[in-house]
């Protein structure tokens, strides 16, 4: 199964668990009960802070996916060539060394989205997955504000 089609599962599974929540907030709004209106009230509340974490990861993801494909068009995708383990997991000598040739091309010119993106994969070869989500940020950016 492809992650687009797990995440597009995983967003359908969402949007009925807000229907039948919203349908049973409503039921306890209409109680008149002050605790089951406060309870009514949060019963909407957390299901729309997880639609908007929802909104945000495949938004995330859509944009990710729209930079990897111009940086594929232009041919600036890293070519995926670093040894692996037995269990299919890039070593971590070869991950730290293609590391450090992204970072010095982001050092050197600090506003080329595509140098963010690189590192991004960096990052994420190298097992950091916050710092690679943190550069693939700022390389999305500096694509929409050169874009824009």
């Amino acid at each position: 199964m492809s992650p687009r089609l797990v995440s597009w599962i995983l967003a359908a599974a969402v949007a009925v668990y807000i229907v039948f929540a919203g349908l049973r907030a409503w039921a306890l709004i209409v109680t008149g009960e002050p605790a089951l209106i406060l309870f009514g009230f949060s019963v909407i509340v957390l299901p729309a802070i997880g639609v908007w974490v929802l909104w945000r990861e495949l938004a995330f993801g859509w944009r990710t996916q729209r930079l990897g494909a111009r940086l594929g068009e232009e041919g600036g995708l890293p070519v995926d060539d670093l040894p692996r383990t037995a269990s299919g997991r890039i070593e971590k000598d070869a991950a730290d060394a293609r590391f450090a040739e992204y970072e010095a091309v982001v050092q050197s010119d600090p506003d080329d989205w595509r140098a963010w993106y690189r590192l991004a994969m960096g990052y994420d070869d190298a097992r950091d997955r916050k710092r690679a989500r943190s550069a693939m940020r700022r390389a999305i950016a500096l694509f929409d504000a050169s874009s824009g």
